[in-house]
Order: structure tokens, then C-alpha cells, then sequence
């Protein structure tokens, strides 16, 4: 088949992107920008186009190369001009959760599916990273770039595929797993899921969908069935040597989902040799770290961990999406105490609904414990001579956020 992605450089299109071209299959694509993902990808041999997606690259390609099927992220608005292209030219449309069930379906393949709201991710990379230290062949979708492998690849040798499987959109309930690992729920996309009940009635769907599930006794356990669950206690965390609990929390989950597959070799000693992913706590330059933290519970994890590191953690904080933080404000509490300072940056907006005021940074701080140590900021270089300053006298920086954070404290070391 040839599939055409749009938004190929993003976190979920570019590693399925990957998957398609291992699995035999051509891939072409468009992006607004260049990123590190197109970059891989163009090495890879595919034809990318990047600029306005206004779909006149879409019908070029499908002249020459006739285009099977044409995948879109849910970020992609439906009146889309490259979208409403690949509609008139007769192209079957489809968001990346249909291609990718395809694929495993086409191949046979057992899904070991890592959902919840925080911790897919890293959860995601240590399983991956287990199966490859023991031997077994792995196919993969993880929604970040990976020291250790590419963000997408189909094993042709492999039984199993283990995927990042994102409860955004409803992605999740797309997959039938044999085993469902999940790391923890709460409330999280209200542009998807309008109500608390909501989320919870779609993750108690995914639970049907799951052949068998591994989850924590305190994270809604009682939503999945308990005949085909495993049920753990966080009592019960492996002493495991990596730093901060929720990485020793995930290691355990991701260790007890493996003992199910009946691997040969020590999980233990695999998954203590785990490098980490990037955006989750990602060291960039001395005393200065990248994570994708942006939900209350997330930036505690995050700010726990790095106290393991050092004893003066500087943070900056980008929240991400106005529709989120009219939902998560009055959770802004106590999560920031291990923070000697706070560099607060005004909202990323992303998916917004335009009815909703838009939130500043002194209405999200008015319940924050230690609001005073708190630093409404923004994106200048005054922001960067703090971040300096901070470093040079030896504090650990955490730039945070899912939004354009990143990319501006790369920018500025590169």
C-alpha cells in the first residue's frame, strides 16, 4: 500500500510512519515544520513535504503514486484543505489508530497495550527496553524519540507489539490487547471526555477490550474485571535502583505485565539498565533537564525525583492548553513544594475552545502553596539569564511542559 501521513513529524504519525515502511508498505507525508522526526524519516527515503498543507502535494503524489490511505491526526480540523483533498480524490481518510490495528492485525501480532494518564511513556520505553535485553524480538509505537531504537519499528521476527496506547480521542478502545498494562487514572482531556464519568467509562471499555490487565489497587482497579486483572499494592514497589518512585512504580507494573509473557532472563537487571526516553527528565546540558510533565500529578512525580538528584531543583513551567487548565486549576496545590523557584510561563494554546477566557498565569498560582516562590515569566532572554544564573550556582533546572518549551531551551543550547 502507499499511505500518505499528514503531520508526519508529530509523536504518534512519524513512529507509525516507521512501522508502515518495516512493514512493506511506502509512506509518503507533509508537515507545517521541520522536526526531528521528518529528519529521520527523510534519511529513511521518504518524500516529505514540508510548508502549507494546502493539499496540492497530496494530489501531486497521488497522480504518480496512487494513494491508498491518507493518515490524520485528531489535531487536523475536518475542514482541512489537504483533508478535504484527499476526500475529493476518492482517498480512503483515517486517523492513525485504524492503520496501526491493521498492521498488528495483518501480522498477527500479540498487542501489549500501556495506557493510562500519566507514565505511558517511560512505561512504554522500559518495556520495550526489557524484551530487547532479554532477546526477544519487539515491534513497537512509542509517542517520543528513543536513544536506544527508533519511535516506530515492526520486527518481522516478533509475536508481540507493544504500543503507547493513548486514551486521547478514544484511540484506545481501536485494540484488542492481550495484556493491558494500565499506570494510573484520573481526569485528563476534557475536549475528548466532558465529564469525569466519561474517561472512566472509556478506560472500563478498554478493560473489556483486554484480555488480561495489570494495574495498581488504588487507581480505579474496580473498573476491570478482577477474574482477568492483577491487582497490585503500591505497598508492594520493587526496590529497584532508579531514580524517583514513579519510575520504580512503573518499573514494577512493567515487570509484573513481562512475567505474564514467560521471558527467559532477570526482568529486574533489564529493567535497572533502562536509559530513560526523551522528555522525561531528559539531561540536555549540565544541571539542566527537559520533561513533558503538564498535568498536577505528573510535575509532583517529576520534582520528587529530581530531589532525589539534587537538594536545590529549580523549575519552569509551561502549562499546556487553556481547555486544561480551566479543568486542573483548583488541583494546583501542594505539587511544587519541592521547587525552591517557580518560572511560570503563560498557557501553550493547543485545541482550544475560543467560548473559554483564556487563564493567566496570576489565576493559576492563587492556590499554590508556596506561590511565592513563584515568578510570572515569559519567553525572553531575561527568562534565559535566570535559567543560567540558576545552573551556574549549581541548581538543577527543569524545563516543563508539553508545549514549545522544549524546542525554545534547545534552541538556546544548540
Amino acid at each position: 500500500m502507499n499511505i500518505f501521513f499528514s503531520g508526519i513529524g508529530g509523536a504518534g504519525i512519524g513512529p507509525l510512519a516507521e512501522i508502515t515502511i518495516d512493514a512493506g508498505h511506502t509512506a509518503f507525508g507533509s508537515d507545517a515544520q521541520r522536526s526531528e522526526m521528518t529528519d529521520i524519516l527523510y534519511k529513511r527515503g521518504v518524500e516529505i513535504y514540508i510548508g502549507n498543507q494546502d493539499g496540492v502535494y497530496l494530489e501531486n503524489i497521488n497522480s504518480k503514486n496512487k494513494i491508498d490511505m491518507y493518515i490524520y491526526t485528531a489535531a487536523l480540523p475536518d475542514d482541512h484543505p489537504e483533508l478535504a483533498k484527499a476526500r475529493n480524490l476518492g482517498i480512503k481518510t483515517a486517523k492513525r489508530d485504524e492503520l496501526l490495528a491493521r498492521i498488528i492485525k495483518e501480522k498477527n501480532l500479540e498487542l501489549i497495550a500501556i495506557a493510562g494518564t500519566h507514565g505511558k511513556t517511560t512505561t512504554t520505553g522500559m518495556v520495550i527496553w526489557a524484551m530487547q535485553q532479554l532477546g526477544e524480538p519487539v515491534s513497537y509505537s512509542i509517542g517520543t524519540t528513543l536513544s536506544f531504537g527508533p519511535s516506530g519499528v515492526f520486527n518481522p521476527a516478533s509475536k508481540y507489539f507493544v504500543y503507547e496506547c493513548d486514551e486521547f480521542d478514544k484511540n484506545f478502545l481501536h485494540f484488542d490487547p492481550e495484556i493491558s498494562l494500565i499506570t494510573s487514572i484520573d481526569y485528563d482531556h476534557p475536549d475528548t471526555y466532558p465529564t469525569e464519568k466519561d474517561y472512566m467509562d472509556a478506560f472500563e471499555q478498554f478493560g473489556e477490550k483486554s484480555n488480561k490487565i495489570v494495574c495498581w489497587s488504588d487507581q480505579n482497579s474496580e473498573l476491570f474485571a478482577l477474574d482477568k486483572t492483577v491487582v497490585l499494592d503500591k505497598k508492594d514497589v520493587l526496590k529497584i535502583k532508579l531514580p524517583g518512585e514513579h519510575n520504580r512504580q512503573n518499573a514494577t507494573l512493567a515487570i509484573e505485565a513481562l512475567k505474564l509473557l514467560d521471558l527467559n532472563g532477570d526482568l529486574v537487571a533489564a529493567i535497572e539498565t533502562f536509559p530513560g526516553t526523551n522528555r522525561r527528565f531528559e539531561k540536555l546540558a549540565e544541571n539542566l533537564y527537559s520533561d513533558y510533565g503538564h498535568h498536577p500529578i505528573e510535575i509532583e512525580a517529576t520534582l520528587q525525583m529530581a530531589r532525589e538528584i539534587s537538594d536545590n531543583v529549580v523549575l519552569v513551567y509551561q502549562p499546556h492548553q487553556n481547555i486544561r487548565q480551566h479543568q486542573i486549576i483548583d488541583d494546583y496545590k501542594d505539587q511544587f513544594l519541592k521547587a525552591e523557584v517557580i518560572y511560570w510561563l503563560p498557557t501553550y494554546l493547543s485545541r482550544e475552545n475560543n467560548n473559554l477566557e483564556i487563564l493567566k498565569p496570576e489565576d493559576l498560582i492563587k492556590n499554590i502553596t508556596n506561590k511565592d516562590s513563584i515568578v510570572v515569566s515569559d519567553f525572553d532572554d531575561k527568562l534565559w539569564e535566570n535559567i543560567e544564573r540558576e545552573r551556574a550556582a549549581g541548581k538543577l533546572v527543569i524545563c516543563m511542559g508539553a508545549g514549545s518549551i522544549d524546542g525554545w531551551v534547545r534552541g538556546k543550547i544548540n
